[in-house]
């Protein structure tokens, strides 16, 4: 028996193993990486929005209120790389725009709506939802405008933790440890609530969303994770830098951070593809021979791939696994203008 043939009834024996090579298998059929970096454009995209927007809103709420300004620049707002910078030293100058403040919406909801779409693309994909099944454009971006939805309520529950939190310092010791300690379990059960919805909103397929729960909640357990990193990067890595430095330090981090959630996301939907639907085990060798022996799950998945570029709800597409070494019918020929 050769390595490959024994790393191949090993996984097919082992769960985990069969898991996790059926849904890298996936993932590079599904072209996961490019799913993951449209919605890391779009998502970069929506983001210098949402600050120029953080910009004029406090131009407007800063401008006369001087004890609102020393409020702000004893803030942690005040260590946010280049906006920090700006508020340090020209904090009593700070004046709204209304140009800015309509800029700042107008890209954030496009940004905002790019996301949702480029989240549909990805999760239809990987549901292999046929073409002609797929939402239109303005049934897109209208499933869009609910995820948009859905997104602000987590938005405005992770805010009152966040604000719970920060309140906790002054009241007595053992309620600021419980604040502390119950923050954590809820942010990570309102993000799995947000990857559910999202799951059942942006596809457009029948899923068992109670099925879901398991890689809905390892995506938010992660995203707590890059939470940190994040948190840990603008306060230590990024304090006091010069706004140029803070500005690149600011932008790469921004998109390898947006890469990571973005690809946490496609990879938890493969996972939870593979697993509700018995994509695996797949035959280890499968994608790099073209004889190689095929699993009932490397049939399914193939089958799948086809099934789901069918454009038109009477287009009929067979996918046929003829045994290695057989006689094609047609001899194997391309087919000729006298054939159609």
């Amino acid at each position: 028996m050769s390595v490959l043939d024994g790393l191949d009834d090993y996984q097919r024996r082992h769960r985990w193993a069969g898991l996790t090579i059926a849904v890298v298998y996936k993932f590079i059929d599904d072209q996961g990486t490019y799913m993951a970096a449209l919605i890391t454009y779009y998502g970069f995209l929506s983001l210098f929005p949402m600050l120029l927007l953080l910009v004029a809103v406090l131009g407007f709420a800063l401008h006369g209120d001087a004890q609102l300004q020393q409020q702000v620049l004893h803030s942690a707002l005040s260590q946010f790389p280049v906006i920090g910078d700006q508020i340090e030293h020209n904090i009593r100058s700070f004046q709204g725009s209304g140009f800015a403040l309509a800029v700042g919406i107008a890209g954030s909801l496009y940004g905002a709506l790019g996301v949702a779409q480029a989240l549909q693309n990805a999760f239809n994909t990987v549901w292999a939802v046929p073409q002609h099944s797929r939402p239109n454009a303005l049934t897109a971006r209208l499933r869009g405008l609910a995820l948009l939805g859905v997104l602000a309520v987590a938005v405005m529950a992770s805010t009152v933790l966040a604000a719970l939190t920060a309140t906790a310092h002054g009241w007595p010791a053992w309620i600021d440890r419980c604040v502390r300690i119950a923050a954590v379990p809820l942010s990570v059960a309102v993000g799995t609530a947000l990857l559910l919805a999202g799951f059942k909103l942006l596809t457009n397929s029948r899923l068992r969303v109670r099925l879901l729960w398991p890689e809905a909640l390892a995506a938010s357990l992660t995203w707590q994770a890059l939470l940190l990193v994040g948190t840990y990067y603008v306060g230590h890595e990024l304090r006091g830098a010069t706004a140029t430095y803070g500005l690149f330090g600011m932008v790469l981090g921004l998109m390898a951070w947006i890469y990571l959630g973005a690809l946490t996301l496609v990879v938890c939907a493969e996972s939870a593809a593979v697993r509700t639907r018995g994509l695996w085990p797949r035959g280890i060798t499968a994608p790099f021979a073209d004889h190689a022996p095929l699993t009932r799950a490397d049939r399914r998945a193939y089958t799948s791939y086809a099934t789901a570029a069918a454009y038109k709800p009477d287009e009929e597409i067979r996918v046929d696994f003829p045994p290695p070494g057989a006689q094609r019918g047609d001899g194997g020929r391309p087919p000729s203008p006298a054939d159609s």
